[in-house]
């Protein structure tokens, strides 16, 4: 497949790139500063622009089979409309290159999935993290509500360990404490959920 991938010089993007050219697909990364993606920069095509910018990702998304958004904000817990701004971005792009497939990363916590969170879980999405979900939720429900072939993934906590592959993904997972899963087993179910149909108009909880 011909992949856009958003985020890619992150944590959780910089995965999907490297699970995606292991599989051979051809990949391009809009980027803010290509220098970010390090080695990965020779071996997929880089584009220098904004993932909030309509007119830069309507650019990068022509030609692709599919769009795969592993946007976050690193450290910061102020989302500063990020996911609003690049969701709207995607949708017209998507709608402007005819390009319906959508994989997008949100958070376990966010939307419909906060009341199934664990006490603990409760605690930190309410507090520390109300300002980042409340802008996620905003960016899945336009989403949601698009007529595009979306992917909504909601990971628990995220780690830098290595994919295992021994995780679960479900409509709804059962929740206890603060349960975590690698952002590489993550980065691993965006990639194949862009390649089949099984999660076409499905948000996945996805969890160790």
């Amino acid at each position: 497949m011909k992949l856009l991938i958003l985020g890619a010089t992150g944590p959780t993007g910089r995965h999907v790139v490297d699970a995606a050219l292991r599989s051979g697909d051809q990949v391009t990364a809009l980027v803010r500063n290509p220098a970010g993606l390090g080695e990965l920069a020779d071996r997929v095509t880089v584009l220098t622009g904004d993932a909030t910018s309509r007119s830069d990702v309507s650019s990068a998304l022509a030609g692709q089979d599919a769009l795969v958004s592993a946007l976050g904000r690193g450290r910061s817990v102020v989302a500063d409309g990020l996911f609003t701004r690049a969701s709207a971005a995607a949708l017209t792009a998507a709608e402007e290159t005819a390009v319906s497939r959508l994989v997008w990363l949100s958070s376990f916590g966010v939307g419909h999935t906060f009341p199934w969170s664990s006490l603990t879980q409760k605690l930190m999405y309410a507090t520390l993290l109300r300002s980042l979900y409340a802008d996620k939720e905003i960016a899945d429900d336009d989403i949601r509500s698009s007529g595009l072939d979306w992917t909504l993934v909601y990971p628990t906590r995220l780690t830098n360990g290595p994919a295992l592959g021994r995780y679960h993904a479900d409509d709804r997972l059962p929740m206890k404490g603060s349960p975590t899963i690698s952002r590489a087993d993550v980065a691993a179910f965006m990639h194949r959920a862009a390649h089949d149909s099984e999660w076409v108009h499905r948000t996945a909880v996805i969890s160790d």
